[in-house]
């Protein structure tokens, strides 16, 4: 059951997958379309899941979970992980390569391999004050406080 995302509660499970490149505004409508259907239909164990979509910066896609209705299954995630791939393949973009670092440099939000991110910090192209998105969160409540952070307030520290 598609939700409005402000309105799952803080301890929903989320899910963040960084876009290698900002949507396009058609490709953001079509991706809030598809998500929504897949969400209409995901289930666990045959019970509908309660879940919700956020689409930051035109530049992410964020599934939170409302697991204190039904929790994830194996088999769920594994659906969402094969929507996930759908949506790359249909885009043409890469959002499942946990090896890239999305970060804020200026004004605007770079995508780049985490070896070029660690190279970039140790030449000091930018220093830990850099914003990182921290897409390790666990839960709505570690999101709204703890996704957009300083590298220095991030595991991304160990590179400066």
């Amino acid at each position: 059951m598609f939700v409005p995302f402000d309105q799952l509660p803080d301890n929903a499970r989320v899910w963040i997958y960084p876009s290698s490149r900002k949507f396009a505004p058609d490709e953001a409508l079509v991706i809030r379309q598809k998500t929504g259907a897949f969400i209409e239909q995901w289930t666990a164990h045959g019970t509908q899941l309660q879940a919700g979509l956020d689409l930051p910066y035109d530049r992410f896609i964020v599934l939170g979970l409302n697991e204190s209705i039904q929790s994830a299954s194996g088999c769920s995630i594994d659906a969402s992980v094969h929507f996930i791939q759908s949506l790359e393949e249909t885009f043409k973009i890469t959002l499942l390569d946990k090896m890239n670092v999305t970060f804020r440099n200026k004004n605007s939000i770079q995508h780049i391999s985490l070896k070029e991110f660690r190279t970039k910090a140790k030449k000091k192209k930018f220093n830990s004050d850099v914003i990182v998105f921290n897409n390790l969160v666990q839960n709505k409540m570690e999101y709204d406080s703890l996704w957009e952070v300083p590298a220095s307030s991030s595991w991304h520290a160990r590179y400066f």
